[in-house]
């Protein structure tokens, strides 16, 4: 009792058989699109396929008298069917909430980026075009050339008028 009262030192902890983390809210989205993936598989028509067949063959005319469990002409198979349609329509809905979701994203991204895009590019096209604008103004190679040719004839002819 007297190491409660003091408040300088800390509780102990406490463990419980709960975990006390909080739920992730897509867990279930995940689960979702787990299922949805899987019912867009070949395996799973292949599974379903083989399962009607086996049920089918058992519970007609045909098949064993004992063991029957479906004995009208296949209801239970009809309401399995449908609670199974039941289920899987909305978790498919709901996994192709998350896609369009996820979708909406990457388009804002992609939209940012060539807007950004297009901005850089603007910004180089006016830089070009400024340095065309420039390199008007600056003598080039050959300019230079010319000038020095000229330049030296004059002095070849200056050389030659002074000789004479």
């Amino acid at each position: 009792m007297a190491d409660r009262a003091r408040l300088d030192q800390p509780r102990e902890v406490r463990r419980s058989f709960r975990s006390r983390r909080e739920p992730d809210p897509e867990r279930f989205g995940r689960f979702a699109e787990t299922f949805a993936r899987f019912m867009g598989t070949a395996r799973f028509l292949t599974y379903m396929t083989i399962f009607i067949v086996i049920w089918l063959a058992w519970n007609s005319p045909y098949g064993p008298d004992r063991g029957r469990w479906d004995d009208y002409p296949f209801i239970f198979l009809t309401l399995i069917l449908s609670l199974q349609a039941s289920y899987a329509a909305p978790l498919i809905l709901l996994a192709q909430n998350r896609q369009e979701a996820r979708d909406r994203v990457t388009q804002e991204h992609d939209r940012e980026s060539n807007a950004q895009s297009h901005a850089d590019m603007e910004f180089l096209a006016r830089e070009v075009a400024s340095l065309r604008l420039g390199l008007g103004e600056v003598a080039t190679r050959d300019f230079l050339r010319s000038e020095l040719r000229n330049l030296l004839a004059d002095l070849d002819q200056k050389s030659d008028d002074d000789k004479d």
